[in-house]
């Protein structure tokens, strides 16, 4: 949405009505995720994407439809293996896309939510056309929704219901400000994600060494912790190999919501980790949440690849996958993350 936010304001101020297609299923291998937005306005311009080219040309048909009569539109269009070929997609797929025209004031509360790395969802009855905007904390399904991070139908009410998730993007945090932080941080900028990088060591923690982190933070274990406050969108790494630093920052990231929480180290290391966690009072069911080593088992050496063995794991957790090869694995290859 972030990216159709200049286009769609510029309609606006020039008085311009708006059409937006959302992909809100999908089948097989499709071009884009759910959740994929083409914009169209009254004038023909065009901002976005539901299919990579596929179908944009009906999808715009039916936008100019939608605009002159005012009924939305829920279109299926099944990508047959041929034209799949034809546009770079060896496998064909389906997708199901909502057109209408969304309330002028609803779309300036989202682009409000947008701008702010909020998170909410907007509800729209697929039957009726009834839209609604629920700011996270408002509704406890609603909360229910966002906290699962990426959009999909529902059943509200025995209604179908597509639910439009909007958050920042995940964030990354690593205590330990070594070669390896900057490599990992690299790596999670290329796909989008926040990344954090703290130290109680402050010449470490620089922004000569860390160019790649979108935030600096010199402090302790609990300090940083404190500052960043850890959700359920957050994955937590420690690299520094030092209990005065790894222990608290473990024992602190297992008392909250990450749903990453990795550690570098040998596997003597994190058998003596362990211990030191259990003396310290962290629970030995929690332990578990623990990933050590930390990374996926591809071989890396070098802190570049270390890092990107490091990520690729905690995308699979984040997917809910195993991270095994995709030769291997029977389900669909992308996941319907956010």
């Amino acid at each position: 949405m972030r990216e159709l936010l200049a286009d769609l304001e510029r309609w606006r101020a020039q008085g311009q009505r708006v059409a937006l297609a959302r992909v809100v299923a999908t089948r097989r291998s499709a071009p884009r995720p759910i959740g994929s937005k083409l914009a169209i306005s009254e004038g023909g311009e065009l901002a976005g994407s539901v299919s990579g080219g596929c179908v944009e040309n009906e999808v715009y048909e039916a936008a100019g439809e939608v605009l002159r009569c005012g009924n939305p539109q829920l279109l299926t269009y099944g990508i047959s293996d041929g034209l799949a070929m034809s546009v770079g997609l060896p496998c064909g797929g389906e997708i199901d896309v909502w057109v209408d025209e969304p309330d002028p004031e609803l779309l300036a509360r989202l682009a409000d939510v947008v701008r702010r790395d909020a998170r909410a969802v907007v509800l729209t009855d697929l039957e009726s056309g009834a839209q609604n905007l629920v700011l996270d904390g408002e509704d406890e399904r609603a909360d229910e929704l966002i906290r699962g991070g990426h959009s999909r139908i529902v059943e509200l009410e025995g209604r179908g219901v597509f639910a439009d998730v909007f958050g920042p993007p995940p964030r990354l945090l690593v205590y330990g400000a070594v070669d390896t932080a900057e490599s990992l941080c690299a790596a999670a900028k290329g796909i989008g994600w926040h990344t954090i990088v703290a130290d109680a060591r402050g010449k470490f923690a620089t922004r000569e060494r860390m160019p790649s982190a979108d935030e600096l933070i010199v402090a302790w274990p609990e300090e940083a912790l404190a500052q960043v406050q850890p959700d359920h969108a957050t994955a937590i790494v420690v690299l520094t190999h030092d209990d005065k630093f790894d222990v608290p920052l473990l024992a602190g990231a297992l008392a909250g919501d990450a749903f990453y929480i990795g550690a570098l180290g040998s596997r003597r290391n994190q058998e003596r980790r362990r211990e030191r966690l259990l003396d310290a009072g962290v629970d030995e069911s929690a332990l578990d949440r623990i990933s050590g080593p930390a990374g996926l088992d591809v071989g890396a050496q070098s802190p570049a690849e270390t890092a990107v063995s490091i990520l690729a794991e905690i995308m699979a957790v984040r997917a809910g996958r195993e991270g095994g090869p995709l030769k291997h694995a029977s389900g669909r290859i992308h996941a319907d993350v956010s």
